[in-house]
């Protein structure tokens, strides 16, 4: 197994649990990344579909607001835009931001509200009021459109980038942090098996040399105990015994003639 699929590191029973540590961990974080980019992937669809609907309402809307310009034109005049002008002077139509949590990823939602009065309630007033009406309220909607697709496109590409940045997390688990601390756990695993059988052959052999110097050492014991034995058995023999000893050495000797 190369140095390459796995980390290196010192094969030991402290590092073989902190490995399984690591490894346990980065499954537990590849199973929750994986439901993250599932859930964002879903809100993904649907803010597809939404962005889909609300385009078309967004052409149909601005079409009917164009037909609605056209008709307050033609009802109050040309000039009616100049009367508009002056009597407008700060937008009423205002946004404001929120965030939305989708699975920790802070989605903005932009929404509009009215703030103070537009000053156009005599506006068209001599005449196409009602034109000019109907024309401010045609694009009011066509704001509203307009803003709700901004907030849809605005979260999808922030979903968008998320969920790259989340499938990125779950393809590096997956494909290299999870098959390198799974290597370098049979590469410790193998190293202490290793370590384990040469240890048991070490013990064997000083076992088995344990037991040949014991059987040397009782064997020289044994010698020693049959030396000291005929010691024993040579010290303690008889007066009588050594003279009927000498008296047949000299009977052997054939000098008969010694007197006793």
């Amino acid at each position: 197994m190369g140095s390459q699929g796995r980390l290196n590191v010192f094969p030991t029973r402290m590092t073989l649990g902190l490995m399984k540590t690591k490894y346990t961990g980065a499954v537990k974080g590849h199973n929750l990344l994986k439901k993250k980019s599932d859930a964002l992937t879903v809100r993904f669809r649907a803010l597809l579909g939404k962005i889909i609907e609300t385009k078309e309402a967004m052409g149909v809307q601005m079409k009917s607001s164009s037909f609605s310009l056209v008709e307050a034109k033609y009802a109050a005049g040309e000039d009616v835009k100049y009367s508009i002008t002056q009597n407008v002077d700060k937008a009423t139509l205002r946004l404001k931001m929120r965030a939305d949590n989708v699975a920790g990823v802070q989605l903005p939602i932009f929404e509009h509200f009215i703030e103070g009065s537009d000053g156009l309630e005599l506006t068209g007033l001599s005449k196409g009021g009602q034109q000019v009406n109907s024309c401010r309220q045609s694009f009011l909607k066509a704001v509203e459109v307009l803003v709700q697709l901004a907030s849809l496109q605005t979260s999808f590409i922030t979903l968008d980038e998320a969920i790259k940045v989340t499938n990125r997390r779950v393809n590096a688990l997956e494909n290299v942090v999870k098959p390198r601390l799974a290597n370098t756990i049979s590469y410790i695993i193998s190293e202490l098996d290793e370590l384990e059988r040469e240890e048991f052959y070490r013990l064997k052999k000083i076992q088995g040399k344990k037991k040949d110097a014991a059987a040397i050492e009782a064997e020289a014991e044994v010698e020693a105990q049959k030396a000291k034995q005929a010691i024993a058995a040579t010290m303690h023999v008889s007066p009588l015994a050594e003279v009927t000893n000498l008296v047949d050495q000299f009977t052997m000797s054939g000098k008969e003639d010694i007197i006793f």
